[in-house]
């Protein structure tokens, strides 16, 4: 069961406020999406990924099963995270930072969502094979490569891995 996630799991004053949301910030949380994700779209060339065609509904429901931190700057909401637990692995998803805030260690402080599955013995996510520079955070971060899979004819995924605390108990 994840435990709640607290300022104090991200460590330093600077930067954003890491956050739990609630479904309040669903539309902000989607417009920041659009927003962070149509990067990737260009990149690939394909404007119907995922992220990109998410309905308002489908992220609220995502708010019911999975824990959603937020990185805010001011008033705003800079960045987002969502994660889930399924068995012993932990499920990082739609990882995001505005453009404007990219490069400034957001992205990296809002992994903190970890702390929320400390039981988990893997965690698990995935990013585009040509995003390099999703492909260095996560390595920097301790992930792996363990597969990757195509997605359509522009796009493959690069599926990541690492171990998490709950290992050390199996």
């Amino acid at each position: 069961m994840p435990r709640a996630v607290t300022d104090g799991d991200v460590r330093g004053d600077a930067g954003p406020r890491i956050e739990r949301t609630t479904v309040a910030d669903a539309e902000e949380i989607l417009a920041l999406q659009r927003r962070a994700f149509l990067t990737e779209a260009e990149l690939y060339g394909d404007h119907g990924i995922p992220p990109l065609i998410q309905t308002l509904d489908a992220l609220r429901a995502q708010f019911l099963t999975h824990t959603v931190l937020k990185a805010v700057v001011g008033d705003a909401i800079v960045g987002s995270v969502r994660a889930v637990a399924e068995g012993p692995t932990c499920h990082i998803t739609r990882l995001m930072v505005h453009p404007d805030h990219r490069n400034r260690g957001i992205g990296g402080r809002l992994v903190a969502i970890e702390a929320a599955f400390a039981s988990c013995r893997r965690f698990e996510l995935y990013t585009g094979s040509r995003s390099d520079g999703n492909l260095r955070l996560y390595a920097r971060l301790g992930y792996a490569a363990y597969r990757t899979e195509p997605f359509n004819a522009a796009l493959t995924f690069v599926y990541m891995a690492k171990r998490g605390p709950g290992a050390a108990d199996a």
